[in-house]
């Protein structure tokens, strides 16, 4: 293994994103942004996080100086992608850190300032596009500086599309690029003119700052703010949530912004490579593929359901039947795209309903977009896997093969890698709920308001939702709340959910094997 080849490319990422967050700098003052005075504070922590990344970006890439130019094999591409998002999300928290940003206040009225663990939590659910927040109060400046809190939203689009890809668009690296995409990007994908190869980089990256363009530009004239504006437009492209108020969506009270909004999350849930045919003025090949047709499909079915339950369980109040039909459909769509806005406290739904959102965090949606989770194909390919396997046992002698749109797929390696990732989440998945039971108190509850015996459904509605990048949960992180209540344990083990749900797994569990890091 090339360690002085990591050791560059580690180093130009955090050059990367220590000259990012030069973007959040302006919002500091106040002819330009919302904040009410200059603010010191973020100057200083945005300041001493470029700094930070400068100098450590700076000693990487002097010790690898020796490497430019050298091939990039498969384990360097798992080392560099899975340093590289840890180390996104140790630079990512500094801003907070150095610029005393405060979670909300005490009983007293002092400050809660962001500790060490709320940092890096906040940080991975920016990059990963999960908008999880342990946050309390987004609208108090005193607590969360604007610029600081424009940054936390910047990191959704780095971390939208993928920082690599972004990395590649930016600075080529020939067929390392590609290596690097490969890595990042390892969900099914159908074959295209430009799946993934390393001008899928520029295509994709066009297409995700094309949709955060339109997207600012048409949230502006629906009357936000250029402020608010851009931080929602990265909230949604990159389906990550984070707002810029405690309410999140249901702030504006405005029809346009929310229907805008859902089409903006069915869009970038949708695959790169069929938007980009569209482009290419040939909508055939997004209507003809089956995956899209089956997420939209689900989409529809989960929407009607919803619908149907709340209105029979009082769930909308005294609202008609457009007004239910715009909150069933906006936070089905923003759950199942794991994006996370919120135009309703679903957490007082019906269970029926309640429960359907919990599984729509495991569907995501399609392979090659920004959203997280199982994604759509995967359930496709287990759906056609398991009806071969159970004909397989009346025709044993029988052989088929798994076919999508028509064509046969031969690769020997796609029903063990698609039975595969779905143990493993199932394993993530158990053993996170059962690690976050055993360790948070039963307190935590109680004197935030929750009943104790909500525990085991809030833990598996914790870990749901940040495994698969949704953000909230249910019950004591629900949508009208936040993470804060969790101790250190417990969102120390959603942050590394984060983590492995954002690279699907194995690029994060492969640094922490012995066997990895030997030279062979």
């Amino acid at each position: 293994m090339n360690r002085l080849h990591i050791c560059r490319l580690l180093g130009l990422i955090a050059l990367l994103i220590g000259g990012s967050m030069a973007a959040s700098l302006p919002w500091a003052f106040p002819a330009i942004g919302p904040a009410s005075q200059v603010e010191t504070r973020s100057i200083v922590g945005l300041g001493g996080a470029m700094a930070v990344c400068g100098l450590i970006g700076g000693v990487l890439m002097w010790i690898g100086r020796a490497s430019a130019g050298a091939k990039l094999f498969r384990r360097e591409a798992i080392a560099v992608v899975g340093l590289s998002w840890l180390m996104a999300m140790v630079l990512g928290a500094m801003p907070f850190w150095f610029s005393g940003t405060c979670m909300g206040r005490a009983e007293d009225g002092s400050p809660i300032r962001v500790s060490l663990i709320d940092g890096l939590f906040e940080s991975a659910s920016g990059f990963t596009g999960t908008g999880s927040t342990i946050l309390i109060d987004l609208e108090d400046e005193q607590l969360v500086p604007r610029a600081i809190l424009f940054w936390r939203s910047q990191t959704h689009f780095l971390g939208g599309l993928g920082i690599m890809v972004l990395f590649v668009a930016i600075l080529g690296m020939g067929s390392a690029g590609k290596t690097l995409m490969l890595t990042e990007m390892p969900g099914p994908t159908q074959d295209s003119p430009h799946a993934r190869t390393q001008g899928a980089a520029w295509v994709f990256a066009a297409l995700y700052v094309g949709l955060n363009v339109v997207l600012t530009i048409l949230l502006l004239v629906e009357g936000m703010s250029p402020f608010d504006a851009l931080c929602h437009a990265f909230g949604t492209v990159a389906t990550g949530g984070f707002s810029t108020y405690n309410q999140s969506i249901e702030h504006f009270h405005s029809v346009p912004i929310e229907m805008t909004i859902t089409l903006f999350m069915i869009v970038a849930c949708t695959n790169f490579t069929l938007l980009y045919f569209v482009v290419l003025r040939r909508p055939g090949k997004l209507f003809g593929d089956l995956e899209f047709r089956t997420y939209i499909t689900i989409l529809a079915i989960a929407t009607l359901l919803v619908l149907g339950f709340g209105m029979t369980h009082g769930d909308f109040s005294s609202a008609g039947v457009g007004t239910a039909l715009r909150e069933s459909s906006f936070q089905v769509v923003s759950i199942m795209t794991n994006t996370g806005f919120g135009t309703a406290d679903f957490n007082q739904w019906n269970d029926f309903s309640r429960g359907l959102l919990l599984l729509l965090m495991f569907v995501g949606g399609c392979a090659g977009s920004t959203s997280c989770s199982v994604k759509v194909i995967r359930y496709v390919f287990l759906f056609k896997i398991l009806r071969l396997e159970t004909e397989q046992v009346y025709h044993p002698t029988v052989v088929r093969h798994v076919r999508l749109g028509g064509r046969a797929l031969d690769d020997p390696e796609l029903r063990k890698n698609v039975l595969t990732y779905f143990a493993v989440i199932l394993i993530l998945f158990v053993g996170a709920v059962l690690l976050i039971v055993a360790f948070e108190p039963d307190s935590t509850w109680s004197a935030h308001g929750f009943e104790p015996d909500n525990k085991l459904v809030d833990c598996a509605g914790a870990v749901g939702a940040t495994l698969n990048g949704v953000g909230p949960g249910l019950g004591i992180c629900g949508e009208a709340a936040n993470y804060a209540p969790f101790h250190w344990p417990a969102k120390c083990i959603l942050t590394a959910m984060m983590l492995l749900g954002r690279l699907e797994i194995f690029a994060i569990l492969s640094l922490f094997l012995p066997g990895f890091w030997r030279n062979r």
